[in-house]
């Protein structure tokens, strides 16, 4: 049987000391900020992150390069047969293709999953992989079992300020000042490839509500009818107090659900801001 390892990257919320804790392998995702290179959890706390990007740091994310890649997959190969990489979606960044690419050059022995999903959807995606490794599932069977479950998923965000899409330039500042002035927020959502629009609204709350309805439909319409076979969980960007309180609101919802509460990927967080909040659902294999 095939010694199988689970390598994945920071955007899927899952640090270094945990990754260690779960045995799986997590590439740190490089950023610069004001002209110098960190890596998320690395160099780069969450708390480091946001003090810098509240005090208008020129934040910009990049892929890992192609030697941290290749560096990490050389070491993990040491200890075994097979690597199972999870990167972020493809339509966010193009790490993904970069590992595709890169592991032509492995000889079968790795197997890139682009299973379109961040944060804590790419977590799931990452602990349903390491239960399907240790169950004795090959590389390419557990790439096949992913992929097939890829597009069950969504995320929808409310953004609380439209200041950082203006800076990433995801929308003109004409309309980041009109939206400033009228208090719009937008509701994002990542379903599959890409970060959309879903709609807006005036205030938190009813962004809430708007999130709390998308998932309920969502669980009805796409997942099943049945939240128990569904990953129900809340993701944010700052302030973890008010996830928290959300994660309440959704477990009074969903009863039984084991709920995540994790900090959105900085890759996503640096487009949007702080004080976001985020729910996801994800259908179970």
């Amino acid at each position: 049987m095939s010694k199988v390892a689970i390598v994945t990257d920071s955007n899927s919320g899952i640090h270094q000391d945990e990754a260690q804790e779960l045995g799986i392998f997590v590439l740190p995702m490089p950023f610069t900020i004001n002209g110098d290179s960190y890596y998320e959890d690395i160099n780069l706390t969450q708390e480091e992150f946001y003090e810098k990007l509240m005090n208008n740091a020129e934040v910009f994310t990049s892929q890992p390069v192609v030697g941290d890649v290749s560096k990490l997959w050389d070491e993990v190969l040491k200890n075994y047969d097979e690597i199972v990489h999870i990167p972020m979606s493809s339509g966010l960044s193009g790490s993904c293709q970069t590992a595709l690419m890169l592991a032509q050059e492995y000889d079968g022995k790795v197997e890139v999953v682009d299973n379109q999903r961040i944060s804590v959807t790419q977590k799931r995606d990452v602990f349903d992989a390491k239960r399907l490794a240790d169950e004795g599932k090959s590389a390419k069977e557990i790439k096949e079992i992913l992929l097939n479950n890829k597009l069950n998923s969504s995320i929808y965000i409310t953004v609380n300020t439209l200041e950082y899409l203006k800076k990433g330039g995801r929308i003109t500042p004409a309309v980041a000042l009109l939206g400033g002035m009228l208090k719009i927020k937008p509701v994002l959502t990542i379903q599959g490839e890409k970060l959309d629009t879903f709609t807006k609204t005036r205030t938190m709350n009813k962004g809430k509500q708007i999130m709390k309805d998308a998932i309920a439909k969502d669980i009805q319409e796409r997942f099943g009818g049945d939240y128990h076979n569904v990953y129900i969980d809340v993701a944010y960007t700052y302030d973890r107090e008010a996830a928290l309180e959300f994660k309440k609101e959704l477990e009074e919802i969903y009863p039984d659900a084991q709920i995540i509460c994790d900090p959105l990927s900085l890759s996503v967080s640096c487009h949007i801001g702080p004080h976001s909040l985020a729910i996801a659902a994800s259908q179970k294999l």
